[in-house]
């Protein structure tokens, strides 16, 4: 498994803002959709292409395309939804797909409750929208899902992560095939809830409300 920190100044600058307590959610949700698209550029650099000709309006030349079948995102319900719209900016083409999963609380096991997913991924790209590595359950499932059907090649793109849910990734599916995380920051560690420390609070709470 590789792990890939993407360090700019303005992702730093923008996950600075994000982890306010004063952050407001439209800010919150905006500010995300631009982080995720700074790092959807590291997380499609190896996106498979193919050549393609194109006649400019002086000559014919060579150039690249996406390779088919496109590529996937797949975010992760609810909190994931908040990074697609980054992500679409920057690969409008690629397909969607949809995980349901949640922890929970008292087991910290990711369970399922709603898919919408090709069976057969086989030869496709999948890229993984999750706004927090914390323990790693819900990537776990989420990977060994594509995986099953028939994925190889798996990025994770996260806001942030934790050190105990990067190891449990690599225990678990690191070697299971081309398994990738691209994030903006690896934070100290879990608390004793399994919240990220320092982290930026629950993502999903911040993008959307709280839902009772």
């Amino acid at each position: 498994m590789r792990v890939h920190l993407a360090e700019h100044p303005l992702i730093a600058h923008k996950l600075t803002v994000l982890r306010d307590e004063r952050t407001d959610s439209p800010t919150f949700r905006l500010l995300t959709e631009e982080l995720v698209t700074l790092l959807a550029y590291e997380a499609t650099r190896d996106i498979a292409t193919e050549p393609k000709e194109v006649a400019t309006p002086v000559a014919t030349t060579t150039g690249t395309r996406l390779k088919r079948p496109r590529p996937i995102v797949v975010p992760i319900l609810r909190a994931g939804l908040g990074m697609l719209e980054g992500m679409r900016r920057l690969v409008p083409t690629a397909e969607i797909g949809f995980l349901g999963l949640k922890r929970d609380e008292e087991t910290l096991e990711a369970v399922t409750y709603a898919n919408r997913l090709p069976d057969d991924l086989s030869g496709r790209q999948c890229f993984v929208l999750d706004p927090m590595l914390a323990t790693g359950h819900t990537l776990v499932a989420s990977i060994e899902y594509l995986l099953e059907r028939g994925a190889r090649d798996v990025t994770c793109i996260t806001l942030l992560c934790a050190p105990e849910g990067l190891r449990h990734l690599e225990d678990t599916v690191g070697k299971r095939g081309n398994v990738r995380v691209v994030t903006a920051a690896i934070d100290d560690r879990l608390n004793d809830k399994a919240y990220i420390v320092p982290g930026l609070g629950d993502a999903g709470d911040r993008l959307y409300g709280v839902v009772d």
